[in-house]
Parts: structure tokens; C-alpha cells; sequence
């Protein structure tokens, strides 16, 4: 007898842009009509090659790393970073579409950097995470713009924006080291002045993304500076010599990561570097936040389009698993789960959008004072909501397909390994939180602004599910407001309730925007899907202030004993404060 056993066919991806409703019936929304056609060819191409070559390529690839070659067959020191296929590749399809160079070309005016955005969440979920030096790049030709340094803008911004892939450059941002990634302030390089008034960078930067690129904006304390952010300089760098050898550079090792495992993320050591105060000789950690506005502007966006990807495989393989006799797409709980990762998805992908629009409508200088007051918010807003959605979501994408999703060589694994990192990089859940607190400590202008958008963004609403869905981001943000309020002075429960804070604002702002697309969808497209995703986003948790209890909280996270009698309740409390 010959056995045949049965093998289960894996998903499938289309075209990415064309099955993609919730990007396209958003461009139909924000981008003029003749914008849309104009665009559109590219952005059809575009998602082509990310569901057929681009994927298949990353497919082929995934057992291929960045390899680092430290010396050559002579002795020489070389450290030669040989970066993967799909790298490659990706490289030169960043420049050729425009990924970076579309945000620059002002022709388009505010609504260039939709365009952009569109085109890299297209791009992202194929190329293996390039987008972590396309964002840098483009936060990198921010800066420069921003700084006022001609020298510096006429050399790299050409370079970082152009659509030419022999005279593309990408950036490294390069911040972190042992001391701290959050506390940069604590940064031990040193920047020396020698005779003829240049500048050298002597340190160790402990994590660099893409240190393959051919520029890095970074920090280090000029000698003599006092201590802390103010005491930092940013500095402009060219990693190579006129030879093509990294200059007074070494690279100690590639970082063994959990995820990101294409991108070639160095430990190096700073020898002596050639560099160029960008900004004077303090304040370099304020002066490089246009970077990092970017950066986690790039992050938001990435972790939908990390989503889409998964949802837009866990939907295919239900349409191609059969269990109990029917196919996945039509059992009742696998529609349930599938439905609820759809409407986590379209709430991030509008959530990113609406962030990357107030940032198309400042750089166009088209902004009203509210939404400038929301923007400068809404970034760490966006990027810590979405960042926890993303790992969320990924994981439930795995267990969509049983067995299957936890084994390597479908390509499932790798979405949850990258999709980690989106809450880490550019500064953790809690490191955000935080900063948001902060930012409406010193001026509620921006809250005031998102409570308006919650109501804006709602107030068209016709359809009840879609009022009565409005009305729940209304309420969870003025629970955030009242929070605020009720514990102002009590510095202790701010802090410890800044992150179910900040989540609650993203979530809630993401629905109001999800009713304001699902009612336009319902009266231009006679499409009920979007308000489906409202209604559904509507009934999770929006609303997280829920209250706490510091004494139990206390001995929860330490581990210590929590004794029922009131004194010793007390006590605790006060050890908690």
C-alpha cells in the first residue's frame, strides 16, 4: 500500500494594495481625487511586489543573516558587514519608489507625507524590516532641514532623499549605550577639539541599527560640558574615509537578537571619528527630537502594516483549513477572533495615519494652532498604542494557525519576533507613558486638543452603533481627564496609572477615527465594514482607568508580604509612595 498523506495548503498573499480596503478607502478619503490617480500606479506596483517577488524572496531567504567579517585573508581590520538578499533589494526599490524621497518632493503639499507613509506600509512587511534605516533617514534629512546647518543640509539631504539608488544614502541614529537608552543624558562619549578646530568622537555606542548606512547623526559631550542632556552635542558623521574604510570605527560585534535578525545592529567603538557639531555644543538631546518624532512616527505606521500582514494571512489560511468538518472562515469562534484582530488592526492604521497627516499639514506649514498642540501629544500617543497592539495581535496571528504558525519555515514566527521590537524601539510603553504625563503637566493644550478631535471626529455620525460608539471614546476620555484632575499633586498614583493613561487617550482617539472613516464608508462607498470595525473596537477595553490599589501594588510587583491589618496597609502604602 502507498501512503498519501494530506498536506495543507499555507496562505497566500495578492496584490497588497488592491485587497487592501482599509488603506485604500482611506486614500480615497484624505487624498484629492487627481492626487489619487496620480499616485496610485506606484502604489499598485508597489503592493505587487510586496504579496509576489518580495515575499516570496523574503520566504527564501530566511535563513540568511548580515554576516560580520572583522579582518581580511591579510590581517588587515576591515569589518565588512555583508547584509542579506532581500537587503539588498530592498534598497534599491526604497529609492526608486521614493519611500523616503516622497515626503520632500513639495509638490504634493500636506499630502505628501500620506503618500509616503502609504508606500513604506506597503513596503515594510517584505523587506525585512529595511524600513528601520528608511525611518532613520528620513529623520535624519528632518533634523538637517531643521538645524539651519547649510554646510550639512547641501552635503546629506540630497543624498538621504534622493530617488536614485547610486546616490542614495541612508542614516544611523545612534544614541544608546551602556548608561542608558531611555536616560541618553547619562551618554559617556566624549567629543574632542583639536588644533585646527575639528571635531573627534571617542566612545562606545552599545546598539546601532543599520550601520551599513553611509552618515549618523549622534550624540557625545563635548570636553568640558557639564553633565545630563543640556551637556550633549549632536553630532554628523560619515562612517567611511574617501577609501571606503570605516573611519576611526571598529565594530565589536552584530547584536544576537530576538527579532530584526536582518537588520545589521552593531556595538562599535568611536576611535577618534570625524564629526561636525549639526547644532552648537549643547542641547543635543532636545535637538535631535525631530529624529525621534520620526522615528516613532515610522514605528506606528509599521506595526498596522505588520498587523494587516498577519490578519491578511490568518484570513487566507481560514479559507483553506478545514476542522470539524468546515472550513476556519466559517466556525463561529475562529470568525469572532478573526473579526476582533480586523478591528484592532483598522483602529492602529487610523490611529498612525491620523499622526502622519498632522505631520504632513506642519511640514507644510498648513497647520492650525489645535492640531499643532495634538501633534506634539500624539506622537508617543501613536507609537506606544500601537506598539502594544502590534505584539498583541501578531501572537494571535500565530495561534490562527495551530501548529503551523509556531514553525519557522512558513514565515509565521518571524511577524511576532519583528513585531516585538515595535514596543521597544523608540522608547518603551512605560518610558512613553511617562513622557506623556509630562508633556500635559506643563500644558493640557494638547488634551484639550484630542478631547476636540474625539469630538470632531465623531460628531458627522448618523448611524446609532456608530453614535453610541462615539460616545464611548467620548466618555473614556473624559475619564482620562478626570484622572488627571482627581490625583493632581499625588505624583506617585500619576505615575503609576501614566500607561492605562496613555492607552486610553490612543484608544480612544482610534475610535473616534474609526467612526468618523466607518460613517464616510457608509455614505460614499455603501460599505458597512468600517463601521463593523467601529462598532467592534468600540466593545474592548477603551476605557483602562480602572482604580488601584498602591499598597497591594507594591507588594505584587516586589513580591512582599501584604499583612490584612489597616496600620499595616497603611504602611505599605507609604513604602509604596
Amino acid at each position: 500500500m502507498k501512503f498519501k498523506p494530506f498536506n495543507q495548503p499555507g496562505p497566500q498573499l495578492g496584490n497588497q494594495y488592491d485587497t487592501d480596503r482599509v488603506l485604500r478607502s482611506y486614500l480615497r478619503r484624505a487624498l484629492p481625487p487627481e492626487l489619487l490617480a496620480e499616485v496610485e500606479p506606484s502604489l499598485r506596483e508597489l503592493g505587487e511586489l510586496a504579496g509576489g517577488e518580495l515575499y516570496r524572496l523574503q520566504l527564501a531567504d530566511r535563513l540568511n543573516v548580515p554576516v560580520l567579517t572583522q579582518w581580511d585573508a591579510w590581517g588587515e581590520r576591515i569589518d565588512h558587514i555583508e547584509v542579506t538578499a532581500v537587503w539588498k533589494r530592498a534598497e534599491r526599490l526604497a529609492a526608486e519608489f521614493g519611500i523616503v524621497a516622497a515626503a520632500y518632493e513639495r509638490a504634493w503639499g500636506r499630502f505628501a507625507r500620506p503618500v509616503q507613509f502609504a508606500l513604506a506600509y506597503l513596503f515594510h512587511p517584505s523587506t525585512d524590516v529595511y524600513t528601520c534605516p528608511l525611518a532613520m533617514t528620513d529623520g535624519a534629512a528632518r533634523t538637517l532641514i531643521l538645524s539651519g546647518n547649510r554646510q550639512l543640509i547641501d552635503r546629506a539631504v540630497p543624498r538621504l532623499t534622493s530617488r536614485d539608488p547610486a546616490t542614495f544614502w541612508t542614516s544611523g541614529q545612534w544614541m544608546t549605550e551602556f548608561t542608558g537608552g531611555s536616560d541618553v543624558g547619562l551618554s559617556e562619549s566624549v567629543a574632542t577639539l583639536d588644533e585646527a578646530e575639528d571635531w573627534f568622537l571617542h566612545g562606545r555606542k552599545w546598539f546601532t541599527s543599520a550601520t551599513t548606512s553611509q552618515m549618523a547623526l549622534t550624540l557625545a559631550r563635548p570636553e568640558g560640558s557639564g553633565p545630563g542632556g543640556k551637556g550633549l552635542a549632536m553630532f554628523y558623521l560619515e562612517l567611511r574615509d574617501e577609501d571606503g574604510r570605516l573611519n576611526h570605527i571598529t565594530i565589536n560585534r552584530l547584536k544576537d537578537k530576538l527579532g530584526t535578525r536582518k537588520v545589521p545592529t552593531a556595538e562599535l567603538m568611536l576611535e577618534g571619528a570625524p564629526a561636525v557639531p549639526v547644532m552648537g555644543l549643547t542641547d543635543g538631546v532636545r535637538n535631535i527630537i525631530p529624529m525621534l518624532h520620526l522615528t516613532r512616527t515610522w514605528n506606528s505606521v509599521m506595526a498596522a502594516s505588520t498587523m494587516r500582514r498577519g490578519v491578511a494571512l490568518a484570513r487566507d489560511y481560514a479559507h483553506r483549513r478545514k476542522a470539524f468538518g468546515a472550513l476556519l472562515s466559517h466556525q463561529p469562534l475562529h470568525i469572532d477572533t478573526l473579526a476582533w484582530l480586523q478591528a484592532e488592526t483598522e483602529a492602529a492604521f487610523h490611529l498612525s495615519f491620523c499622526l502622519v497627516e498632522l505631520i504632513g499639514r506642519d511640514e507644510a506649514d498648513d497647520i492650525a494652532a489645535a492640531d499643532a498642540d495634538l501633534l506634539r501629544l500624539l506622537t508617543s500617543i501613536a507609537k506606544l498604542t500601537t506598539g502594544r497592539q502590534v505584539v498583541t495581535v501578531v501572537s494571535e496571528v500565530l495561534e490562527a494557525h495551530g501548529g503551523a504558525g509556531y514553525i519557522e519555515d512558513t514565515g509565521l514566527p518571524l511577524l511576532l519576533r519583528d513585531g516585538q521590537v515595535m514596543p521597544i524601539w523608540e522608547g518603551t510603553t512605560n518610558v512613553l507613558s511617562l513622557d506623556t504625563l509630562r508633556a500635559v503637566a506643563r500644558d493640557q493644550a494638547g488634551l484639550v486638543a484630542l478631547q476636540r478631535k474625539v469630538s470632531a471626529a465623531t460628531r458627522e455620525a448618523r448611524d446609532p452603533a456608530l453614535v453610541e460608539a462615539g460616545q464611548v471614546a467620548a466618555r473614556a476620555v473624559h475619564n482620562a481627564l478626570h484622572f488627571l484632575h482627581e490625583n493632581a499633586g499625588e505624583r506617585a498614583l500619576l505615575e503609576a496609572g501614566a500607561r492605562r493613561f496613555a492607552m486610553t487617550l490612543g484608544r480612544a482617539l482610534a475610535l473616534a477615527l474609526l467612526v468618523e472613516q466607518a460613517q464616510w464608508s457608509l455614505d460614499n462607498e455603501q460599505d458597512g465594514r468600517a463601521r463593523a470595525a467601529a462598532v467592534r473596537f468600540s466593545r474592548t477595553a477603551i476605557d483602562l482607568l480602572a482604580g488601584v490599589d498602591p499598597a497591594a501594588d507594591f507588594a505584587l510587583a516586589n513580591d512582599e508580604p501584604l499583612p490584612s491589618g489597616p496600620a499595616a496597609l497603611v504602611d505599605a502604602a507609604g513604602r509604596a509612595s
